[in-house]
Parts: structure tokens; C-alpha cells; sequence
């Protein structure tokens, strides 16, 4: 994988914060707490592997989901399985799904269970107990509340502003997908307790100089591919983690795992990120208008300028198109001295430049595989 795949494929978070500034760019679903930078934000939950960003974001949020989400939030991430060894409560067995996230939760106190030994996963979480696991996450414990942890938790959670954008006064108030995705975002905004580190960095984040989340980081240390899939076998053979609670993006959106595998019976490209549970494809569909996109052919020519004949500048493909070689790493790969000839099947990675009115008008190619 090339250097400026990577940056390209984290460019486009760094265009919504761009383009969030002015919100008459952006449309919304019509959340009660909805904001003008929500869609970036929602990103930046997605390309963190926090929680999965398709779907009905107005949907509330059970105990059991939170608990997922705060541990992947957390530096426990990394050790976070489907299953659990052990039931720590009568009602959440070992093999539930959210069985070794709520474990490790109650371990640490970031969440707790009824009287009775019950979790009650499928009830719906709560501002208060929400608040609670975001604070604990951070490094708050019991002792920083004294004899009043309801009320202290809650006007430190209200101190930190991790309440940006949610809105809510009352404690009892049950959370929302997208109550998630702001209060996440807020805790990454967050310093540690007693620290000056930005909690964005427990996650490989880093905060631009207007105080936002940077996540550009997160997809440059993490990314893992190209790797062409031409079924759905392929795609989940390739990919190391489940795709059912995974942030998947066709061409630049955000799509269901369906839509990968429906579009890997052509061919699609894969990007993932093991970290954070991403999935970047990129499928054949000559009407994308992603900012990458993919070619699959033979090549049938490849140029050199007439001044350098050692750094060939552009590749023709049996497609009739050329493609501009134009970061060092590409040029060397076509070159004498790389892997690909004339002849060669080939899947080439490349941004488009179009014309007024929509057409091609140059290619230049960012990565490529061999089929």
C-alpha cells in the first residue's frame, strides 16, 4: 500500500471538517441534537471502530451495546472477544455476543449490574449511566464524587463538556445512536484525569489546532491492504475481523456489508483497518464519483518521457485509458527494475480529475495490485 493511499484515504475526513464549517453544505436527518459538524463527527466514531455508523441513528441504545462501546473506546480494545469464558451475571451468558465487553466493564466499574445479579442488557442505557462509563474511562472513580456520586458525576460530566451537542438535563433521559456518537466524540475531545494528554491518543488520534479530532493518524498507522475480492467468500476471508459491527464505506460512502459483497460479485478493492473496525472498497462502477477509484485490464503500453527513458510517466491499459504514474512509488513499479510489464493483469487505484461536464479528463494512479 502506498504512502499517498493512506493519505489519500484519510483525506476525506479532513474535507468534512472543511466543509462543516459552513453547514449550509451538509444535509441532516432531523435529530433533536443534530448538529452542523454531526457528519463529521459521525466519521470520526466510524473510523474508530467505536460503533458501527450506518442505520437509523435515532435508534436508543441498550445497556448491553454501551458496554461494547465503552470498551472499545477504551485501551482494552485490543483484547475485546464475542464471547466471554465466564457469566458474570445470571442474565448475560458466557456465549452472548456482548458477554466479554459487560465483563470487562463491571471488572472495572464502569458500568454495574441489579440487585439479583442481573445486567439487564436489553434495557435501554441512561444520560447517568452513560456518564458515568464515559468519566471512569477517563481515569474518575467513586472517591471523586464523595458522598454525592449521582449529582458530582453528572456536573463533572456537564464540566468537561462531554454533554456538547447531546443536550439533555435529565439524567434519566435514555441515549440515542447519535446521543452516542456526540458523547464519544466528547470524551476523545477529553483530557485524561490528572493528565495533559488528549484522550484521542488512547485510540491513535490526534487533535487539530482548533481543538477537534484529528483521526487523518488513525488511518495511517492502522490501514492494511489493497486486496482484490471478486465474491463475498473473499471479502470475509480477507478481512479479519466481522463485518456485522464493522464501518464499511463503498466508494466513499457509508453502506451496509451488504452492499461490499454485493458489489464484490464484479470485483471490488479492499482497504481495512484491524484497529478500528473499517472497511474502505472500492468497486468497478464507472458512474462513481469517489474520489478513488478502481480499473482492472492488461497492460497494453507503458510511457516514458522523452527526457528520462528510466521513469516511465504513464501506463495505457487494454481499456484504452492511460493512467499518469506520478508519485515515485508507481513509477517504480512499472519501471525496468519493478514487478509489472507489458502484458501483466493488473488492478490499478487512481484518482480521477473530470471536466465541466462530469467526463474523465485525466487519471493518476495512487496504488495498485496484482490479481
Amino acid at each position: 500500500m502506498s504512502r499517498e493511499m493512506c493519505r489519500i484515504l484519510a483525506g476525506g475526513l479532513a474535507a468534512a471538517v472543511s466543509v462543516s464549517a459552513g453547514a449550509a453544505a451538509f444535509s441532516f436527518d432531523a435529530y433533536a441534537n443534530t448538529t452542523t459538524n454531526f457528519t463529521y463527527r459521525k466519521k470520526v466514531i466510524g473510523m474508530s471502530g467505536i460503533m458501527g455508523i450506518t442505520g437509523d441513528m435515532s435508534q436508543k441504545v441498550t445497556r448491553a451495546q454501551f458496554a461494547r462501546m465503552l470498551v472499545r473506546a477504551s485501551g482494552y480494545r485490543s483484547i475485546l472477544t464475542t464471547t466471554s469464558n465466564v457469566s458474570v451475571f445470571a442474565d448475560v451468558k458466557s456465549g452472548n455476543e456482548y458477554a466479554a465487553a459487560i465483563r470487562i466493564c463491571a471488572e472495572h466499574g464502569w458500568m454495574t449490574g441489579y440487585l439479583g445479579g442481573n445486567f439487564k442488557p436489553e434495557q435501554y442505557v441512561t444520560l447517568n449511566e452513560a456518564a458515568k462509563g464515559v468519566l471512569y474511562v477517563l481515569g474518575y472513580t467513586a472517591e471523586d464524587f464523595g458522598g454525592d456520586q449521582y449529582n458530582r458525576r453528572m456536573a463533572e460530566y456537564a464540566f468537561l463538556d462531554l454533554n456538547e451537542n447531546i443536550g439533555y438535563d435529565d439524567p434519566k433521559a435514555e441515549l440515542t445512536r447519535s446521543d452516542c456518537i456526540n458523547l464519544f466524540y466528547n470524551l476523545l475531545k477529553c483530557k485524561k484525569k490528572g493528565s495533559n494528554t488528549y484522550y484521542a491518543e488512547v485510540l491513535d488520534a490526534e487533535m487539530t489546532s482548533d481543538g477537534e479530532v484529528n483521526a487523518l493518524a488513525m488511518a495511517d498507522n492502522t490501514l492494511h491492504g489493497p486486496r482484490v475480492a471478486d465474491d463475498s467468500q473473499k471479502v470475509d476471508a480477507y478481512i479479519p475481523f466481522d463485518l456485522d459491527d464493522a464501518s464499511c464505506f463503498l466508494d466513499g460512502k457509508s453502506v451496509p456489508k451488504e452492499y461490499i459483497y454485493t458489489a464484490a460479485g464484479d470485483y471490488v478493492v479492499l482497504y481495512w483497518s484491524s484497529t478500528t473496525h473499517t472497511v474502505w472498497a472500492y468497486s468497478a462502477d464507472e458512474t462513481s464519483e469517489a474520489d478513488k477509484r478502481v480499473a482492472r485490464g492488461f497492460v497494453e503500453a507503458i510511457y516514458y518521457n522523452n527526457t528520462d527513458t528510466l521513469t516511465p510517466s504513464a501506463v495505457e491499459l487494454d481499456d484504452g485509458n492511460t493512467y499518469t504514474l506520478g508519485s515515485s512509488e508507481m513509477q517504480f513499479a512499472f519501471s525496468i527494475y519493478g514487478d509489472l510489464q507489458v502484458g501483466d493483469q493488473v488492478v490499478l487505484i487512481y484518482s480521477a480529475k473530470t471536466d465541466e461536464d462530469g467526463d474523465v479528463s485525466s487519471r493518476s494512479v495512487i496504488d495498485y495490485v496484482e490479481p
